[in-house]
């Protein structure tokens, strides 16, 4: 199969990417945005269409409160006949005070198109640890509906760990939390110690995780669980996590740091990664105000053994 080449990047300065492919046609697009202060939706009926597809915001940050600071990776998702937007928000825009201070909120809408119908905050999503937790996302699985997130363990060394939990419904946990993985290799631990960044797909036996491990910077880089299809998944010792990254920083191309991926179906049937990444390295001040994380769209393949192949982000190309 020919491999589908897109724009690179898709989308100029806009992180943590999320598409949906929605049963209406639309692909819907959402990610964090450089102001960290309003959630923007996007649609269009092609891939390509998103770059020039009219950015709604839908909800905007208030002027204080636990959800006034840092907006930041929303996900949009249909669940139950309802949309739901998943976001983390910190209630200082100070970085001393707000940097590590995220909790995770919902939203919910009842329209047929999220674009133009009313939003309505739901609250915080409550996890067994009040702690410093972001970047969740949604799936379901053998009937059931899972939530699955980073947060601090203050017992555990390191930024953030990947959680997952059932749901009682779509803004809140039923029973108690697993821990699916840490930081602990060498490259989950460049800069800072991190697991964030959850993404689900599912392919022949086996479901898998790709998660973004190190530092915001060129460090940045995608890992892979996975465990049997069949398999209970709130079981942690059915994860296996691959020794190495599945995309890293590619210096010839100029790709720095991709991470904070998705997943979505193209028009041709294939499987794509949505990412962002960088195409320079020299950050100047604190990384995460440097605008130039880039949305970015790349086709990927499966081996033999049914194992993903996310090959090399590729170079720019207008």
């Amino acid at each position: 199969m020919s491999e589908h080449h897109y724009p690179n990047p898709l989308i100029e300065q806009r992180a943590d990417p999320f598409i949906y492919r929605h049963t209406d046609g639309y692909y819907y697009f959402t990610a964090s945005v450089p102001e960290y202060d309003r959630l923007e939706l996007r649609r269009a009926k092609s891939l390509i269409g998103l770059a020039q597809a009219e950015a709604v915001t839908v909800w905007h940050k208030p002027q204080q409160g636990p959800m006034s600071a840092l907006i930041w990776a929303p996900e949009l998702h249909f669940i139950a006949g309802k949309w739901y937007i998943y976001f983390a928000a910190a209630h200082s825009p100070d970085i001393a005070d707000g940097l590590f201070q995220h909790r995770m909120f919902a939203l919910e809408c009842d329209a047929a198109n999220p674009l133009t119908g009313n939003w309505i905050e739901k609250g915080q999503i409550i996890t067994p640890l009040d702690t410093f937790s972001l970047d969740a996302t949604h799936f379901t699985h053998q009937g059931k509906h899972y939530y699955l997130w980073a947060q601090k363990d203050p017992a555990i060394r390191g930024n953030s760990n990947l959680y997952l939990a059932e749901m009682a419904n779509p803004w809140t946990l039923q029973g108690e939390p697993v821990m699916l993985s840490k930081p602990e290799l060498p490259w989950e631990i460049i800069g800072f110690w991190v697991n964030e960044g959850p993404a689900v797909i599912k392919h022949g036996e086996r479901i898998f995780i790709s998660y973004s491990a190190s530092a915001t910077d060129e460090n940045y880089c995608i890992g892979l669980l996975w465990a049997d299809i069949n398999a209970d998944v709130m079981d942690a010792a059915q994860w296996h996590k691959l020794p190495e990254p599945v995309f890293r920083t590619h210096y010839q191309n100029r790709q720095f740091g991709p991470g904070h991926n998705s997943f979505t179906v193209n028009e041709q049937g294939e499987d794509v990664l949505v990412y962002h990444a960088r195409n320079y390295t020299e950050i100047e001040g604190d990384p995460l105000y440097d605008p130039n994380r880039h949305t970015r769209l790349k086709t990927m393949s499966w081996d033999n053994n049914g194992m993903p192949l996310f090959g090399e982000p590729p170079a720019d190309k207008y």
